[in-house]
Order: C-alpha cells, then sequence, then structure tokens
C-alpha cells in the first residue's frame, strides 16, 4: 500500500492543481450504496442521461443490460461522466440480477404496481439497485418477477410515465440526498478511494503507462 501510495503521489505532479483538489472534493461523496441498472434502453441519450445523472449525484456504478440494443454512451449528452462513473455491461438480465445480488443489491423495480412503495416512502438503509427499462415497454417481466420492492414516483397529471433519465434524476436526487442526512455508512471505503484515484488519473493523462514506467524503472 507505501509502495502505491508513493506511486499516487508521484502521478498527481503530473495533474494541475485544480484537477487534484477536484478530486479530492468528489470522492468523499461518491457511493456504491444505491446503484442503477437500464435495461435494453434504445434511445442512446436516455442511458447517457442516465450516466450523467450518476455522477451528478454521486453514484459511482451504472449496470447496462444490453440483451436486444448494444449501443455506445453518447459522449456529448454524457458530458464526460464516461470517466467518472464505472459502467458494467450485461448480455443477460438473469447475469445482472445474479451478479448484483451477490453484491447484496436489492432489487428496485421502478414501475407502477399495485404494491408500489412512494418514493418518499423508501427505505434508504438498504444497498438497493434501481432498475429502469425501456422506453415504451417498460421493465421485463424477469426484472418485475425477481424484484424485492417496487418504487414509484407520485404523479398527480394527466400524463402516467415520464422519460427513463428524469426519473433516474429525480430518484437519485432524492435518495442520495436523504443517505447524506443518514448515519449509514454510505462512502467509499479507504481503498476504493485509492483504487479511483489511480483510475480517474489513468483516465487524464495520456501518457499514464509511459509514467509509470519511467516511476517503475528509476
Amino acid at each position: 500500500m507505501k509502495a502505491d501510495l508513493k506511486l499516487l503521489e508521484y502521478l498527481e505532479t503530473f495533474l494541475t492543481e485544480s484537477r487534484v483538489e477536484r478530486f479530492n472534493s468528489v470522492l468523499p461523496n461518491r457511493t456504491k450504496h444505491f446503484t442503477v441498472a437500464t435495461e435494453d434502453v434504445y434511445q442512446l441519450h436516455n442511458t447517457s442521461a442516465v450516466m450523467r445523472s450518476c455522477d451528478v449525484f454521486g453514484v459511482q456504478e451504472l449496470n447496462i443490460v444490453e440483451e436486444v440494443n448494444s449501443k455506445s454512451i453518447d459522449r456529448e449528452i454524457a458530458m464526460g461522466a464516461q470517466k467518472w462513473v464505472d459502467l458494467n455491461r450485461y448480455s443477460s438480465i438473469k447475469d445482472c440480477i445474479k451478479d448484483l445480488k451477490a453484491k447484496d443489491y436489492q432489487i428496485v423495480a421502478t414501475t407502477p404496481h399495485v404494491d408500489d412503495c412512494e418514493l418518499i416512502d423508501f427505505d434508504i438503509t438498504k444497498k438497493s439497485c434501481f432498475f429502469f427499462g425501456r422506453e415504451t415497454e417498460g421493465l421485463s417481466q424477469q426484472v418485475i418477477d425477481q424484484a424485492d420492492c417496487f418504487l414509484k414516483i407520485p404523479m398527480v397529471g394527466f400524463t402516467e410515465s415520464l422519460n427513463i433519465s428524469v426519473s433516474a434524476a429525480i430518484i437519485l436526487q432524492h435518495v442520495t440526498a436523504q443517505l447524506r442526512k443518514s448515519e449509514i455508512d454510505w462512502k467509499l471505503s479507504a481503498d476504493e478511494i485509492i483504487e479511483k484515484r489511480f483510475d480517474w488519473i489513468k483516465k487524464t493523462l495520456k501518457d499514464y503507462d509511459a509514467i509509470v514506467e519511467r516511476y517503475i524503472n528509476s
């Protein structure tokens, strides 16, 4: 660990002071207590906008299931968020749910349902993955069948649904705000923070590998 920290300090000398300060201010607000999954979203800008919301509200990981639709993140809409948010891709919903449950996440289906929990009443103490479905069809029956709970955003207008990127932003803003007011241990661990600092530096420095090699050989 000491060798890693020395290397980290060395690498940070190649960054601007403002970039280092930015990393140090953002990382304490990152969390893996909540994560998001999108299921076969076919409008590229929706997945990209969800990634941007993850970054804005401090959610470190985004899970994308691409059983039918496989696309790249729209860099313009993501506004650089693809550098800072970890993207986990799955070719099947089965693999995604299995992996998330192995990480102790409860599966939260964001879809109208008889037994829905309203957003204001959501229990933030549990590690949760919020699932968002396709634009017109919504979540698959497979997700609904394996969901641990159902979550809805109260609506009182004529429109019965929101765009998934808007829904994600509303939900993440609410649950992360509540999380930060709580006494829950929601922050990244010390080791995870160091890992992210290395990762973000690597994505920032074009000559990262050459710089590391020079350090090792010096």
